[in-house]
């Protein structure tokens, strides 16, 4: 038996409730983190509640905050120890999902998740590895994990969106370009948008994209 993950909730702003979207935050963050999203977002997508997790553990590198896995250049843990808490991470994740869209009553085609950072990377693994695809994924400033397995271990491909700021201090900026490319070489639908003169965040320009992204692929 799994632990559901602490998270926050805002209903629909017109209380229709119709799709879900799941936040992810980064590394040494938590559930409050991207919530902020919701207010201006709700205003472009009213019918959809907003959900954000705490991830599963207690960021070493910042104990006021939370971390999917460890990072061994930030914490010194051992790759190892950063693989196992992935792992968990994406095994607890998926549970949720799971439980927040049958408590909300509804579908993967109905659900979104958009990541930032850490975020971005457990939540774009455990996409492409559903067994049904979700409506969507909006992945801002992070990387592939394990782009060596995709081929061998994709079930599903939503549409994807992934967002980097092109002056990112924290995840390099080639990682959006990496990650695109081979995401198409394994027949994965992908758009990207450079955030130009952005460091390692969202811009109101990227949200925007994010916005006219969701729109067009969620279920009205």
């Amino acid at each position: 038996m799994h632990d559901l993950l602490e998270s926050k909730r805002i209903g629909s702003k017109s209380g229709l409730d119709s799709s879900l979207l799941i936040f992810l935050h980064g590394y040494g963050a938590n559930a409050d983190d991207l919530l902020g999203l919701a207010k201006p977002m709700s205003e472009f997508l009213p019918d959809t509640v907003f959900v954000s997790p705490n991830a599963p553990e207690i960021c070493s590198g910042n104990p006021g905050g939370y971390q999917w896995f460890p990072i061994p250049w930030i914490d010194g843990s051992s790759e190892e120890e950063s693989e196992i808490g992935a792992n968990r991470a994406l095994v607890d994740l998926n549970y949720f999902i799971d439980t927040i869209m049958e408590n909300e009553g509804l579908s993967e085609a109905e659900t979104v998740l958009l990541g930032f950072s850490q975020g971005t990377m457990v939540g774009l693994h455990l996409a492409l590895r559903r067994e049904h695809s979700l409506g969507s994924f909006v992945g801002f400033s992070g990387r592939l994990l394990r782009p060596d397995l995709i081929k061998d271990e994709k079930m599903s491909s939503p549409p994807i969106l992934l967002l980097h700021g092109d002056q990112d201090e924290v995840v390099p900026f080639d990682s959006l370009r990496e990650a695109c490319e081979i995401l198409r070489s394994n027949d994965i639908d992908v758009e990207e948008f450079v955030m130009e003169g952005v460091g390692h965040g969202i811009s109101p320009g990227g949200l925007e994209e994010c916005l006219k992204f969701l729109r067009s692929h969620l279920i009205f």
